[in-house]
């Protein structure tokens, strides 16, 4: 290989920071380098980035490899110890120019991630092979959940300003991009580490006001119990923000939730619920959970599965409980791991009957598509729609026609097509 390829796991905020890796590794020349950008939040997200690490060095045996992300910075000493590794770099070096500079490469540096008290803003032009950016608006975490130690990797919450936030929107809007998401570890944190202590909601009013040429803006995973009013009430009446929440829900029993030390009930994840979609009719909602967390019984898990209807949603993103060292979950009572994988199954299952229930609904609807690749978009609601003919990059009105395989089938309106 000539070039710098990298692996990205987990979440959009390790998306976005790969495409500042990208950039930099372009900046200081790098060739022939692979960067494995890792996941901690389970065991098998880590699992799979020593598995991507072994594999990209049995295909590329001269390449430089660098391992850096969460998993990296939790245990630094795990990663440098593989034979497959050339470099290890964490969350905040990994953000450094100076990282990827040639006499930098024999380095492996990984600060006190608990130290850092501010994050930097990184100015990228777009992302590689997407129509849809990410932009980092927070990082880090303050809260203490008993199963996570995502803040071990990523450090206490800091937010970026609000003028640098607007600038990046500007940049992407002005390179083309359509959609934008608002992402980082913790985002309904935002503002409280920053001058007057601005809320999310806040913060998204002002650059949605300064930049009233940007199509579509996303929110990344929220926690129901901080949504501020103003948030709710742009959530309910702007038209830009799209009308698709993912909430971090983890589970739908209380003693559950409390033994999480999560800051919310289901009774306050049904009342939001509820609440948002009276107000804006035609929003539908995503959610994280769970399955197997220490100490549930049946009937705790039957909670659960009775939220996906309670609350009406539409998206799952179902993770069987693995215990992560250190964790005050890890010392609980645990649950079978062969109930973890059935409950994880079932949950999805039902998750897949729910997005079938609204695949089935959106059909003889016309819809909103940005066209992510060849023949393939989303509409408002992030559903995945087939398009012939699409090409990526634009927003088209597209007729549903049909649904296949878990995805609605479209029809471009001849008014739209390019």
């Amino acid at each position: 290989m000539t070039d710098t390829e990298i692996i990205t796991f987990g979440c959009r905020l390790n998306s976005y920071e790969s495409e500042v890796m990208r950039e930099h590794a372009r900046s200081a020349g790098l060739s022939n380098t692979i960067i494995i950008n890792t996941c901690a939040v389970t065991a098998e997200a880590e699992r799979q980035a020593r598995q991507a690490i072994r594999r990209a060095r049995r295909k590329n045996p001269d390449s430089h490899i660098i391992a850096t992300g969460c998993a990296v910075q939790i245990s630094p000493e795990t990663y440098a110890a593989m034979p497959e590794v050339s470099q290890v770099l964490g969350n905040i070096e990994k953000l450094e120019l100076e990282s990827f500079k040639s006499e930098s490469k024999d380095n492996s540096r990984v600060k006190d991630i608990m130290t850092v008290r501010e994050t930097a803003n990184h100015l990228i032009d777009g992302f590689e092979g997407r129509s849809r950016a990410f932009i980092q608006i927070q990082n880090g975490c303050d809260h203490r959940c008993t199963f996570c130690v995502i803040p071990f990797g990523r450090g206490n919450s800091r937010s970026v300003p609000m003028g640098e936030i607007s600038q990046q929107v500007q940049k992407l809007v002005s390179n083309g991009f359509q959609e934008v998401v608002f992402t980082g570890v913790d985002i309904t944190s935002y503002g409280t580490d920053l001058p007057g202590s601005p809320s999310l909601g806040q913060m998204v009013r002002r650059v949605l006001g300064a930049n009233k040429n940007l199509p579509r803006l996303r929110l990344s995973s929220l926690d129901p119990s901080e949504v501020d009013n103003d948030l709710l009430d742009l959530i309910t009446k702007e038209p830009r923000l799209m009308p698709h929440l993912h909430l971090s829900l983890q589970a739908g029993d209380n003693l559950i939730l409390k033994r999480m030390k999560r800051r919310h009930s289901r009774e306050q994840a049904i009342s939001f619920t509820s609440k948002v979609r009276k107000l804006r009719p035609d929003i539908i909602f995503g959610a994280d959970f769970i399955t197997g967390f220490p100490t549930e019984s049946d009937a705790m898990f039957e909670n659960t599965l009775n939220l996906v209807e309670e609350c009406g949603l539409t998206y799952l993103h179902v993770f069987p409980y693995s215990p992560r060292p250190e964790t005050p979950a890890a010392l609980m009572p645990q649950v079978e791991q062969q109930k973890i994988k059935d409950r994880a199954e079932l949950l999805r299952s039902i998750g897949v009957m729910s997005l079938n229930k609204h695949i089935n609904n959106e059909i003889g609807i016309s819809r909103s598509v940005l066209i992510e690749r060849d023949g393939f978009g989303r509409t408002e609601h992030f559903t995945p729609v087939k398009v012939s003919g699409g090409k990526p990059g634009p927003i088209v009105e597209v007729n549903i026609v049909g649904h296949s395989d878990n995805k609605l089938v479209g029809i471009i309106q001849k008014s739209t097509a390019l």
